[in-house]
């Protein structure tokens, strides 16, 4: 990109939106975070922002990373009354680019970039150079996504990853899957693999060891896990952790994730001296006569504040040297 460009990243969820100015080397600066509610589309924030750094008339490029599907030119987001065409939003804010990308794809392509503070290793293993990586997250949902290197960059293969069947792998998981059943007609990871999933592992083991249902919500069962003052809470995140470690592991062998298995989203990063000590490696490794498979792999929970931002910075910039690039060899 030219000295002449300025780009703008967003990072927009359903709550709020950060958004932020990012320079070639990818410095990020003068993030803004506003709360969706106030404001009644995206071209409203972006205008507000443009106007607030001083950019009207600029030559702007943008990269949104937003909670939603990006295939189709018209975004319809899921947890907010906002729709946009993606042609008619960059004519009306006169950028120069505009791209678009899922939120978790973000998150993916910042992994290359997080360094010693913005993660925490889980285990043994060392990263191998230019190999795939997976990530997966939980949070209001799980989220999955991997990277591949082609020639200079990285490439997200995103999916619904988070949805495949949850498969149990000792009695207990099947008295979880059991439970699930009689509420779902089909029972994924995410069911148990997110704020929810905490939620109903607790009410899970509540009735299969005390015949009732208890029910708590998940910021109350994490904390009193960590507290030590209810032996269900504690289980129920231990639980929970192994279940991490399985379906990580599972990601490990599918891809061959030797550049590492990262634990992206709100929820693990809340409890990492907890999941640290838990069994989520040993589930990680425990495959069978393929163990050996994923025990070199490393695995690490990301730890870095505004991944949406750093991944979004990261893909522009990739993007736009991309681009400049094919500009050259067709000259």
């Amino acid at each position: 990109m030219s000295d002449s460009e300025i780009n703008i990243i967003a990072d927009i969820g359903g709550t709020n939106m950060r958004v932020a100015l990012v320079d070639a080397q990818g410095n990020i600066a003068n993030i803004t975070i506003y709360a969706c509610a106030d404001y009644t589309s995206l071209a409203e924030v972006l205008t507000n922002y443009i106007t607030q750094q001083q950019l009207v008339g600029k030559n702007v490029n943008a990269c949104l990373a937003i909670a939603c599907p990006v295939d189709k030119d018209l975004i319809v987001m899921t947890n907010l009354p906002w729709q946009f065409s993606q042609t008619q939003l960059k004519a009306e804010l006169q950028f120069n680019e505009l791209v678009l990308i899922n939120d978790f794809t973000a998150i993916a392509h910042a992994i290359p970039h997080l360094g010693a503070a913005q993660k925490v290793q889980i285990g043994a293993g060392d990263v191998v150079a230019n190999k795939p990586i997976s990530i997966c997250g939980a949070g209001t949902g799980l989220g999955v996504a991997n990277l591949i290197a082609i020639d200079s960059g990285w490439h997200s293969l995103s999916g619904e990853g988070g949805h495949v069947d949850f498969a149990p792998v000792d009695q207990q998981e099947v008295a979880i899957l059991q439970f699930l059943s009689k509420k779902y007609a089909r029972v994924s990871y995410e069911q148990v693999l997110s704020g929810l999933g905490i939620e109903q592992i607790y009410q899970a083991l509540s009735f299969e060891k005390n015949g009732e249902i208890t029910k708590l919500l998940a910021k109350e069962i994490t904390e009193k896990a960590l507290a030590g003052s209810c032996s269900l809470a504690v289980e129920t995140l231990a639980q929970f952790c192994r279940i991490l470690g399985s379906f990580a592991g599972n990601l490990a062998l599918t891809l061959g994730s030797y550049g590492g298995v990262y634990i992206a989203g709100g929820v693990v990063p809340r409890f990492i001296e907890f999941f640290a000590s838990s069994e989520f490696r040993q589930r990680f490794e425990q495959k069978g006569r393929l163990s050996s498979f994923n025990q070199p792999i490393p695995t690490f929970v990301v730890t870095e504040e505004q991944p949406g931002l750093l991944g979004a910075s990261a893909y522009l910039n990739q993007f736009m040297s991309e681009k400049a690039n094919d500009i050259i060899q067709k000259k």
